[in-house]
C-alpha cells in the first residue's frame, strides 16, 4: 500500500503540533509514534498524545538566515532557531515570523533568546501555482507583543437557552497596517493568506467560547479569495482546529466553504442557528468564519480604486444552544441580480460598477433588508441599541445608519473600516465583534451585512448576561487589535509585496 503525499504527512503532524509522551519514562517526542525510545516494547501502547497548538514555548536560541534557498527567496531574509516546550522536554526548529526584511546587522539575538513564544498557523514556503500550498505552525511570534498567549480551557455548558444564538467569537488580522489620508488598514505577512486569517480567527473563538472543538459539527468557511480555484479551504481549517470527533486523521464533522462576496460567512448565520436549533441534526454547534485577503488591483490599472479600502482579516462565531452570549431573535435576506462587483474566471482583480455599486446595489438591499426585519420585529431604531452594517468604505456605512434613523452612538462603534479597511467576507462579523466587545446585556443589536451580486442579510441579536463572564477569557478583542502598540506600519510598494504573497 502507498504511503500518502508527502505534504500530507507534514501538514497532518506540522499544522497541529503534535506529539505524544510516554506513560513509563515520561519522555516527550515532536511526533506521532508507537513506542519510546527509552523504553523499547515495554512503551507500546503507553504513548499519550499531547498537543501543543494552544501552548507557549521558549525561544532558545536563534541565529539571522540573510541569504535563503529559492523556497523562502520571498521572505528575503528572516530569524531562525530553536523553541523549547515543557521546560525544554521537546524542541522544534522555528521560524520567527512577521519580523520584516533587514540587513542582519541590527538584529540584536539577546534580546530574542529567552523570549516566550506562540505558534502561528502559516504557509511553510513559496511554490508554484499548480502545487499544494504548503503549511504549518512551526512559525512563532513573540507571546509579550501584538499576539499574547491565550489558554485554551474547555467548559463544561451552565445552561441550555431557548433560542439559539453566538456562544463564542474571534477576530484576527495581522499586526501590520498602511495608514493613508486618517484611514488605516491591515496587511497580511507574506506568508498570511485566508486560510491562516481563518484558522487564527476560529482558534480565537474557540477560547472565547470555551466550548470543546470536538462537539462543532459544522464549519462554514466564507471567502472571496480562495487561493485555490478548485479545492476546499473548509478542510484545512476543520483539520487543524481538531473539529468534530478525531478519528486517526479524519475529523467528524462537515465542512464547508461558502460565497457570496462579502455575505459569503453572514450569510450562514441563520444557517449555523438552524442546524444547532433542530435536536434531530445532532449537531451541538456550528462555526461561521468569514475571511479574506481582499483583493484589489494596482492603483492606476482598472479596477484600481478599490485599493484605498481593502484590508485583511477573519471573524469566527461559534453558534449554539449552550451558554449564549447573543441570542438570534430574527433575520431577513434579500437578493436580486445587480452585477455591481465581479471578478471573472482567471482573473486575478475583481471589477465593479462604480456609482452603480451604491445606490441600486448596496444601499437598496441594506435598506430593504434592514427595515424589513424591524418591521417583521415591531420595532424601531430608537428601540435598538447598537447597528451594524456592512463596510465597503468609510461613507456607506453611515449614510444608511443615518437613513434609517439610528444615532451616532447606536452604530459608531461598530466601524472599524477605518482601522482594518474591508475585510470583505469578514467585514459586518468584525463589526459585530466589536459591538459585543463592549455590549452590556440585555441590548438588541441589528446587523445588516451586503454582498456584491447582491443580497443583504439583517440579524436582529439580544445579548445575555453570560456575555459578560465570557469576556474575561478574551485578551485579543477588537480594540486590542486596533490600538495595539506593536503595529507596524508599511509604505505603498511593501504593502502591495505583501498582498501578493508567498
Amino acid at each position: 500500500m502507498s504511503s500518502e503525499p508527502i505534504e500530507r504527512r507534514v501538514s497532518y503532524l506540522g499544522d497541529r503540533l503534535k506529539a505524544c509522551r510516554c506513560q513509563c519514562c515520561g519522555k516527550e517526542y515532536f511526533e506521532v509514534r508507537d513506542y519510546c525510545s527509552n523504553c523499547g516494547r515495554k512503551s507500546y501502547g503507553k504513548m499519550d498524545s499531547i498537543d501543543l497548538f494552544y501552548d507557549k514555548g521558549i525561544l532558545e536560541l536563534c541565529t539571522f538566515i540573510s541569504e535563503p534557498t529559492n523556497k523562502f527567496m520571498k521572505l528575503e531574509n528572516f530569524v531562525y532557531g530553536i523553541v523549547s516546550f515543557h521546560e525544554g522536554k521537546i524542541r522544534v526548529p522555528a521560524r520567527l515570523t512577521d519580523q520584516l526584511s533587514n540587513s542582519g546587522g541590527d538584529v540584536d539575538f539577546s534580546s530574542l533568546e529567552g523570549r516566550e513564544v506562540v505558534p502561528r498557523f502559516r504557509r511553510r514556503y513559496s511554490v508554484g501555482k499548480s502545487d499544494v500550498i504548503p503549511t504549518i505552525s512551526l512559525a512563532f511570534t513573540l507571546a509579550d507583543e501584538y499576539y499574547p498567549h491565550q489558554e485554551y480551557t474547555v467548559v463544561e455548558p451552565a445552561k441550555e437557552y431557548e433560542l439559539p444564538g453566538v456562544v463564542g467569537y474571534g477576530v484576527y488580522t495581522s499586526r501590520f497596517r498602511i495608514k493613508e489620508g486618517g484611514m488605516e488598514r491591515s496587511v497580511p505577512f507574506i506568508d498570511e493568506d485566508a486560510v491562516t486569517a481563518a484558522v487564527e480567527a476560529g482558534k480565537l473563538a474557540l477560547i472565547h467560547s470555551g466550548v470543546d472543538s470536538a462537539l462543532v459539527g459544522k464549519v462554514y468557511v466564507g471567502s472571496e479569495s480562495n487561493p485555490y480555484s478548485v479545492k476546499p479551504i473548509a478542510s484545512k481549517v476543520a483539520q487543524v482546529l481538531k473539529l468534530g470527533e478525531e478519528d486517526g486523521d479524519l475529523q467528524g464533522v462537515d465542512a464547508v466553504d461558502t460565497e457570496f462576496a462579502c455575505k459569503a460567512a453572514s450569510s450562514m448565520f441563520k444557517d449555523a442557528s438552524a442546524l444547532v436549533n433542530y435536536s434531530r441534526s445532532g449537531i451541538k454547534y456550528a462555526m461561521v468564519i468569514g475571511a479574506d485577503n481582499s483583493q484589489a488591483a494596482p492603483r492606476g490599472c482598472p479596477g484600481g480604486e478599490l485599493d484605498s479600502f481593502v484590508g485583511y482579516g477573519g471573524a469566527a462565531f461559534l453558534f449554539g444552544k449552550n451558554d449564549v452570549i447573543a441570542e438570534i431573535e430574527g433575520w431577513y435576506s434579500c437578493t436580486s441580480d445587480t452585477p455591481d462587483f465581479w471578478r471573472r474566471d482567471g482573473e486575478p482583480f475583481p471589477m465593479h460598477g462604480g456609482r452603480f455599486t451604491g445606490d441600486p446595489a448596496y444601499f437598496k438591499h441594506v435598506r430593504k433588508a434592514a427595515s424589513k426585519l424591524m418591521e417583521k420585529s415591531n420595532l424601531k431604531a430608537s428601540d435598538l441599541n447598537y447597528f451594524v452594517a456592512h463596510q465597503p468604505n468609510p461613507a456607506f456605512p453611515v449614510r444608511i445608519a443615518k437613513e434609517l434613523g439610528f444615532r451616532d452612538e447606536q452604530y459608531l462603534p461598530s466601524l472599524q473600516i477605518n482601522k482594518f479597511g474591508n475585510t470583505y467576507s469578514g467585514c459586518s462579523p468584525v463589526g459585530l465583534a466589536a459591538i459585543l466587545d463592549i455590549a452590556k446585556p440585555d441590548e438588541r443589536i441589528l446587523v445588516a451585512s451586503y454582498g456584491s451580486g447582491a443580497g443583504s442579510d439583517a440579524y436582529l441579536l439580544r445579548t445575555t448576561s453570560q456575555l459578560i463572564d465570557k469576556r474575561k477569557r478574551q485578551k485579543v478583542n477588537v480594540k486590542f487589535q486596533a490600538e495595539n502598540p506593536f503595529v507596524e506600519y508599511v509604505d505603498y510598494t511593501t504593502y502591495r509585496r505583501l498582498k501578493i504573497g508567498m
